[in-house]
């Protein structure tokens, strides 16, 4: 009995090495030939992957679906049936991340860094136009997003805080400080960060002091930025977004 189940591992974890090195040759190749109609086709193969039981829990299938799927949201297309293909690629991404995490330890994600580092930009960039056109309930809509493709979450947390707090939901606001909080305490660097990772932690740090000291709680505003300033010091716009958001006189 000992003998089978010993094979019976071997087997189980060959399978699970297998699905997790498979090179998907025939995704590179639309990929690769980069036409609007080679991204759909690459879209419509990977989903043919993640639901086959072999496949279906190696995370490449669902990277290279949030690549097409993403090609075809810039393309500028019409087409209703990918009229939501950016929402949709953060969706894939996130299941490609959750799979790699829990089935491969990270190490796909860590390959594919390229990628989910520019798609995180893109998705910052908007949420960041969001909040500076007052929109926080839309922008925390997006920053809910953001955090399913990062490991990082302790920056949307606080930036959460921050939207809900300037939407009149300072329970909820609480809340997500108070989370974030907790895992600010657990981090000794940020040095190997994601671009986007270290933005939404600037920029949530520095919405929420901003909406802590339009609450009359300077002192908490003072000593949430102290917690992080040796992190972004040195950054060229560190000091103009602490005067523009945190010195901004409330309106």
């Amino acid at each position: 009995m000992k003998h089978l189940v010993a094979i019976l591992s071997f087997l189980f974890l060959s399978v699970t090495v297998f699905s997790q090195t498979r090179e998907y040759k025939d995704l590179i190749i639309l990929y690769a030939d980069g036409t609007y109609d080679s991204y759909k086709k690459l879209v419509k193969q990977a989903e043919k992957y993640t639901m086959k039981d072999d496949t279906k829990k190696d995370p490449a299938p669902y990277f290279w679906m949030a690549k097409g799927l993403y090609k075809i949201s810039i393309s500028g297309t019409d087409d209703d049936n990918y009229k939501n293909a950016y929402k949709d690629a953060i969706k894939y991404l996130g299941k490609g991340i959750k799979n790699d995490l829990k089935y491969n330890d990270g190490a796909y994600t860590a390959e594919e860094q390229e990628f989910v580092s520019m798609f995180q930009l893109t998705l910052f960039e908007t949420i960041n136009n969001e909040i500076l056109d007052g929109s926080f309930k839309r922008a925390f809509g997006w920053v809910l997003k953001y955090g399913k493709i990062t490991t990082n979450e302790v920056g949307p947390n606080y930036l959460m805080g921050a939207c809900k707090h300037n939407a009149d939901d300072k329970y909820t606001a609480r809340e997500y400080w108070k989370t974030a909080n907790a895992q600010l305490e657990e981090i000794e660097s940020i040095e190997n960060w994601s671009e986007a990772d270290r933005k939404m932690l600037k920029y949530g740090v520095l919405h929420s002091a901003a909406a802590l000291k339009n609450s009359r709680q300077e002192d908490k505003a003072k000593e949430l930025v102290g917690k992080v300033a040796q992190w972004f010091e040195e950054d060229d716009d560190w000091q103009d977004l602490y005067d523009e958001i945190v010195n901004k006189p409330k309106e």
